[in-house]
């Protein structure tokens, strides 16, 4: 008598699906580590005036970003600076809407830390930016920011 039976049909043994949840997780961990979340789409030109004196802020959850500068689409939108408040443009009197929206946003105890920061381009005349700064003290908000670049002050 022989020990091994030719004729029988093999079998192709099942996937081992054991390990698979462990792959999903990786891929799912990796994929949260390497994504950043983006803050809004620009739709002004920035380029942030340098400066000397630079403190990063603690939380930056707290803070709520206006942009002003020219608009990136000039034959659309024109070459006078423009307010962008989010995915948006919008005037100096639709910033107490956008603050109080911020306010509702946040935790009741984490209202009175809201920092509202500028991103302003360092080629913007100081008139629109005193209106703004005019209709943030109407509103109340009196933590202003000026977001900068480190390095030497060169005009």
């Amino acid at each position: 008598m022989s020990r091994f039976k030719k004729n029988e049909k093999k079998e192709v043994p099942g996937i081992n699906t054991g390990s698979m949840s462990d792959i999903i997780f990786m891929f799912l961990f990796f994929f949260m580590v390497i994504t950043t979340i983006r803050e809004a789409t620009l739709f002004v030109k920035i380029n942030a005036p340098s400066a000397t004196e630079v403190q990063k802020l603690e939380r930056k959850n707290l803070v709520s970003y206006i942009y002003i500068g020219t608009p990136m689409r000039t034959q659309v939108y024109g070459t006078e600076p423009r307010i962008q408040l989010n995915d948006q443009f919008a005037t100096v009197e639709d910033i107490a809407e956008f603050i109080e929206k911020e306010r509702a946003a946040r935790n009741e105890n984490d209202r009175q830390f809201l920092t509202t920061s500028f991103k302003i381009d360092k080629d913007v005349k100081m008139g629109i930016v005193t209106d703004v700064k005019q209709e943030l003290r109407k509103v109340g908000a009196f933590k202003i920011n000026y977001s900068t670049k480190r390095g030497s002050v060169v005009d």
